[in-house]
């Protein structure tokens, strides 16, 4: 099974496409932006320490950042999670909390992807916390 670094790594086919369906907050025909997890990788180490954004508006920074008017909801739920499991086995490898990615700004006790971490949602909360964020 590949690690989730490995996932986080794998070239992946993104760019901007029409969306198919109308689903969620996103209209059929709509610039959509398929990102790699690389690219939400890097957003999240963009955002600085103490700020939080919520799914929603990283999705629509991202998306203009590409030239889109959306990004895929569907993608950006399985990239959040890559990325997370792929700080989390880095921080077990021996790496500085502050060379991973600070996914902690983006996801939060309510968030869907936070029940699905391997390492559960205490990490988050307590990362949030020592950032003064809003649990």
């Amino acid at each position: 099974m590949k690690s989730w670094n490995d996932r986080l790594s794998t070239p992946g086919i993104n760019g901007v496409k029409p969306t198919p369906r109308t689903m969620a907050d996103v209209v059929e025909g709509q610039p959509m932006l398929v990102p790699m997890a690389r690219q939400v990788d890097d957003f999240i180490r963009s955002i600085p320490e103490g700020i939080d954004m919520d799914v929603r508006a990283l999705r629509t920074a991202l998306a203009v950042e590409h030239g889109a008017e959306v990004t895929c909801p569907v993608t950006i739920g399985y990239h959040l999670r890559t990325v997370a499991e792929a700080a989390s086995e880095d921080l077990q490898r021996g790496m500085a909390l502050s060379d991973v990615a600070p996914f902690w700004r983006v996801l939060d006790a309510k968030t869907p992807t936070t029940k699905k971490l391997s390492f559960g949602a205490e990490f988050v909360a307590a990362q949030r916390k020592r950032e003064g964020l809003k649990p």
